[in-house]
């Protein structure tokens, strides 16, 4: 199935919680629109999803009594909070590390790192200690800072609710 290169014009439009500010980088091959919620926050979301409904906030809404509250679930810029907290490996892993897997044609360890839509590569290796390095050093930089902006910006969410 082909995708649209050409950028609709969404700008101005509405979108549940979110205005469509401007074009942004797409993610892959999908076309992605920077949008400002009704909280402030700033997001860049696939156009699809804005047009189909399945964004219609930058993850506030995802809170306490949001729609994905029943699921336990938050979800900011695409990307689920609990999912990043728990560091669990999936079912069907087969290296024991989330983001290292055997790539037999090369005979070599590839790291990568998914956040906020889009999959990194973060390199393929020999050795499956640098592949769990590689990875971890990734999951620092992106994931932790990630869940200690997020912690920050509940915790300001607490501390305004209470005064």
């Amino acid at each position: 199935m082909k995708h649209a290169t050409k950028k609709l014009e969404l700008t101005g439009q509405r979108f549940g919680k979110l205005t469509a500010l401007s074009p942004a980088k797409n993610i892959g091959n999908k076309t992605t629109w920077l949008c400002r919620c009704d909280c402030g926050r700033e997001t860049v979301v696939k156009t699809h999803h804005l047009r189909s409904g399945h964004t219609k906030s930058c993850g506030c809404q995802n809170g306490p009594g949001g729609p994905r509250t029943a699921l336990g679930l938050t979800y900011i810029d695409g990307t689920c909070i609990e999912m990043l907290r728990s560091k669990r490996v999936r079912s069907n892993n087969t290296s024991g590390v989330p983001g290292v897997d055997w790539l037999e044609q090369k005979q070599r360890w590839r790291a990568s790192i998914c956040f906020k839509g889009t999959r990194r590569y973060l390199g393929s290796y020999l050795r499956f200690e640098d592949a769990v390095e590689a990875r971890k050093k990734a999951e620092h930089e992106l994931h932790d800072e990630f869940l200690r902006e997020f912690a920050a910006d509940v915790e300001e969410q607490h501390l305004a609710v209470s005064s």
